[in-house]
């Protein structure tokens, strides 16, 4: 490109750092804009923002303030709000908390054109900071210019009250959007039903599921997600079978494949094997496989000693077992007579 007099505009050297940076390469990035200055290519707001996130990533704080100083020096490239949510944010990762507030109010400063990803970064980064007064402040700032309130923006302050610990004051929101909103999404809920069961508020939690429901929300994977980590706290396993049902199934229906963690797995497993629930288990790796078709061996492991613990017998389990590509550890194979047998 340089060749044939295409890098000309920093959009060409803001790729490339760019790409350096999504693989980890973050050592590169210096070099390149020494080269944009050699080539005598301005840079822009972007080229600045990937600057300084190079240099957050190895920890290196002053030299990002040193090229927020550079870009002022320099005069041609005024920051916007972007730059300053981006300086911002590296103060929180590096808990900076009070150099981060100075950014936040820069990007307030900037956001003159109403943005509502600016208001979402300082709602979101003042929460970070653990300011709750000022992300109420912000939250009174965006409603005022911009009345109409979308789902996404009580999504995000919601979850920001949420981290906060602030839960009546995330109650008092939610009724506020399901009072107003147009479309009952049920991510905000899942946001709120979180909360509950993170509380042990099981009972509340139950009662906003039933209100969602009622009010024609479709609970997605993510709701029984919530649900099957609660259950699971709690040693509930026959719930918790239930709630991974739910979620593989809200998950293929909504052609988002939702997968359970190995470690539920492997619980649900030891859990049919302790009850001898055979048919559990066939039914459980029956939903688990319209999922995840190729299955850990752990799982036939699992259901092997299910099946000699209940001794009930599968003859055509060596061949499924072969079909599978699955190879069982010794103890397991032990198991295998028995569990074959005609």
């Amino acid at each position: 490109m340089k060749e044939l007099r295409f890098a000309s505009s920093p959009m060409v050297y803001n790729s490339l750092m760019t790409l350096y940076a999504k693989t980890n390469r973050h050592d590169k990035i210096p070099s390149i804009i020494q080269e944009m200055k050699a080539d005598d290519v301005m840079p822009d707001c972007f080229t600045y923002n990937v600057w300084m996130r190079a240099l957050s990533a190895v920890q290196d704080i002053p030299g990002v303030e040193r090229v927020i100083e550079e870009m002022k020096r320099d005069g041609r490239v005024t920051g916007d709000w972007t730059t300053y949510s981006n300086l911002a944010s590296i103060y929180v990762d590096a808990g900076m908390f009070q150099k981060a507030e100075g950014a936040l109010k820069e990007l307030e400063k900037r956001n003159v054109g109403k943005d509502l990803t600016a208001y979402q970064f300082l709602i979101t980064l003042y929460g970070r900071t653990g300011n709750l007064v000022e992300v109420h402040r912000i939250w009174r700032s965006l409603k005022l210019a911009l009345p109409k309130m979308a789902n996404i923006s009580y999504l995000n302050m919601i979850q920001v009250l949420v981290n906060l610990k602030d839960l009546p004051g995330a109650e008092t929101l939610f009724k506020e959007w399901e009072s107003k909103c147009s479309t009952y999404d049920i991510r905000v809920v899942n946001v709120l039903l979180r909360a509950y069961t993170k509380e042990d508020k099981f009972e509340k939690a139950e009662e906003l599921k039933k209100r969602a429901k009622l009010k024609g929300a479709r609970l997605n994977a993510k709701t029984w997600e919530i649900l099957m980590d609660y259950h699971l706290n709690k040693g509930d396993m026959k719930s918790v079978v239930y709630c991974v049902d739910r979620g593989m199934k809200k998950g293929k229906s909504h052609a988002r494949i939702w997968l359970p963690p190995p470690n539920v797995v492997k619980s649900i497993m030891q859990y049919f094997e302790d009850k001898k629930d055979v048919n559990g288990a066939e039914k459980f790796i029956e939903v688990l496989k319209t999922v995840q078709p190729e299955l850990p061996t752990e799982v036939f492991e699992a259901l092997i000693r299910t099946y000699a613990a209940s001794w009930k017998t599968s003859p055509g389990m060596r061949l499924r077992l072969k079909m599978e590509n699955a190879t069982v550890n010794e103890a397991t194979e032990k198991l295998l007579d028995q569990v074959c047998a005609e």
